[in-house]
């Protein structure tokens, strides 16, 4: 049971980053959001970034503690992550930057998208597991 709350913790401290890692987006939207063009693309990205954002820090809440609304939350924003772009390990894709490589930055480019559905895998394994 300790391993599985250490996973769930792990689980947190990913969203927190991803968290971190968006807030200067975030905080551009707001700071410029009559700047936003019109167009219903960029309009739905910019709303689903604003909702992504403060469910992030619930699902990170969650998962340090180990609640199972932390594990239905993580179920609405993972679609929402694959639409936006925003993977808990996307940390990973910034390494691009260091390579010259070009095999290796197209893996880093699609680690981060597969370690995502191996996130959504054990997320729902735990949580069978333990809440059901």
């Amino acid at each position: 049971m300790k391993r599985i709350k250490n996973v769930s913790v792990f689980f947190g401290l990913l969203d927190l980053l991803s968290l971190i890692l968006i807030s200067h987006q975030e905080y551009a939207i707001l700071a410029n959001y009559r700047l936003i063009p019109e167009d219903a693309l960029s309009q739905t990205k910019v709303v689903l970034l604003l909702i992504t954002y403060p469910l992030l820090f619930v699902a990170a809440i969650g998962f340090f503690r180990f609640k199972k609304f932390s594990f239905i939350v993580y179920y609405f924003l993972f679609p929402v992550r694959l639409l936006i772009w925003i993977f808990s390990f996307g940390f990973l894709s910034f390494l691009r930057d260091y390579t010259t490589d070009p095999a290796l930055s197209d893996w880093l480019f699609r680690l981060p998208i597969i370690l995502e559905f191996f996130r959504l895998y054990y997320t729902v394994k735990i949580h069978r597991d333990y809440f059901r």
